[in-house]
């Protein structure tokens, strides 16, 4: 923990630091820690990285606490403003709250009653949190604007589309993305003169005496107050059901009724586009935490955020024909199928690949399983008569077998591979990948991953489902 810290401490309370204990990191950069006197008086010390961001957050919290919003008293900052004391809130966070609720998907009296009351405080914090702030201290940027727009749906295409092996048309999405820019930034007013959260999710909602409190706004902006609600309501991880998330929808038009006028159907119509964004936007921020950053959390979300996806393309979207194509391939790709048509409780994944393009990122956050080089074996690729050909073609085959080796080698693989799916299934286990790789990913590799998949589902029939994925073949296939 950084010594300054301790001073602030030391400075604001006249006591020492008893104890610090480092909180669970989030999505961001920054640390904290729950500093302690002697006599257990607490305050949260946050150690940033950027003075920008730092100072967006200084100046959004002085506002808000002046208008008299539950927000964290900002108590102390440093010098160089890197480090600050904040006001402890607890532990609990609204995600917490709700796990119960959550895991069994049936929602108590006394849940819907918190979420209601955090749904009525959201219209405070867009106008009240508005009145006066100078949004021009706000980072990185003061408003939703058309190079926010731009970065997020760039980061969907590259991280997530081009990460998880969707081909698409750069010009035809591009025209989609475009569409769905022009309808997220029109001359509405909400975009001119509301204050947008941006992260607004319930761990970002604090629970201390039965109240919420609001925390880790430093990324908001003005911005459209339908921004908030999407992100909100269709947080992946949530997993709200529709018919709350309709009623919290409603308990939110009729509090916003006193800040402006609004038509519901208008409302729930501009509604829909956030939606789509707001999802898009978080997908390109798990493929980049997730299949670049290797952080587990991330990859583990992407399965709530594809039940939102597919929830979403129950409606058409003629505004977007492209990118309704594009995410119906996505939603169907067998990595991302509903857990209820796998056809056991382990998913064994095995994949053939080429060296030379790296190896296969394992999305289930599990780290990668097994990793086998078949690049010492005889290669047919280096033959004219094989080379337009694959590990699956008869002719390879042949060739691979006749050598001998490959054989031997996929024996010992078995004998590996055999009982660690065999524990897997016994310790309820849920993912387990295996990947072969060869110089070009198309003879070896396809040959060893092809025959694994084959034997593993002789040997475990239904008690495991297996994914094969020829990579540079471009082919997926569910045993």
């Amino acid at each position: 923990m950084d010594n300054r810290l301790e001073k602030l401490f030391f400075q604001v309370t006249g006591h020492s630091v008893n104890s610090a204990n480092q909180l669970t990191p989030a999505g961001s950069n920054r640390v904290y820690y729950r500093l302690s006197d002697s006599e257990n008086n607490t305050l949260i010390g946050v150690e940033g990285t950027s003075v920008q961001e730092n100072e967006a957050f200084f100046e959004i919290s002085r506002h808000f606490f002046k208008q008299g919003l539950a927000v964290p008293q900002l108590i102390a900052v440093s010098d160089d403003k890197l480090v600050y004391l904040i006001q402890d809130l607890g532990d609990t966070s609204l995600f917490d709250y709700l796990s119960a609720d959550r895991n069994s998907g049936e929602y108590s009296a006394q849940s819907v009653a918190m979420l209601e009351k955090v749904m009525m405080v959201l219209p405070d914090l867009q106008f009240k949190g508005a009145e006066g702030l100078d949004f021009s201290k706000c980072y990185p940027s003061e408003s939703f604007d058309l190079r926010m727009v731009k970065w997020d749906l760039n980061y969907f295409k590259y991280c997530f589309f081009k990460a998880v092996g969707i081909e698409f048309n750069e010009s035809l999405l591009e025209d989609d993305f475009d569409n769905l820019t022009d309808i997220l930034l029109d001359s509405s007013d909400s975009f001119c003169t509301t204050f947008m959260y941006r992260d607004f999710q319930s761990r970002n909602v604090m629970i201390k005496e039965g109240e919420p409190y609001f925390i880790d706004y430093q990324g908001g902006r003005r911005g459209p107050v339908e921004y908030d609600v999407a992100s909100f309501l269709w947080q992946a991880r949530a997993a709200y059901p529709s018919s709350l998330r309709e009623h919290l929808v409603n308990v939110y038009l009729n509090a916003l009724q006193k800040y402006r006028k609004t038509d519901r159907d208008t409302f729930l119509r501009r509604l829909d586009h956030f939606v789509l964004f707001r999802t898009l936007q978080v997908l390109g921020a798990y493929g980049f935490r997730g299949y670049f950053e290797h952080k587990a959390h991330f990859i583990q979300s992407i399965p709530a955020a594809m039940v939102n996806l597919r929830g979403l393309l129950e409606k058409p979207m003629p505004e977007y024909p492209y990118l309704e194509e594009l995410l119906h391939k996505l939603v169907n790709l067998p990595q991302f199928a509903p857990a209820e048509q796998q056809n056991g409780n382990l998913t064994v994944k095995i994949c053939s690949f080429s060296y030379r393009k790296g190896i296969p990122q394992d999305n289930s956050g599990n780290g990668g399983g097994f990793v086998f080089d078949c690049r010492f074996m005889h290669n047919p690729g280096l033959y004219d008569e094989y080379k337009k050909l694959y590990g699956i073609d008869k002719p390879v085959i042949d060739f691979l077998e006749e050598q001998g080796e490959i054989q031997l080698f996929l024996d010992n693989v078995y004998s590996i591979i055999r009982p660690a799916v065999a524990k897997y299934v016994k310790r309820g286990f849920t993912s387990l990948m295996v990947s072969f790789g060869c110089t070009g990913g198309r003879h070896r590799s396809v040959y060893s991953a092809q025959h694994l998949a084959e034997y593993l589902k002789s040997v475990f029939a239904d008690e495991i489902c297996v994914e094969l994925t020829h990579r540079e073949l471009g082919i997926t296939t569910v045993l």
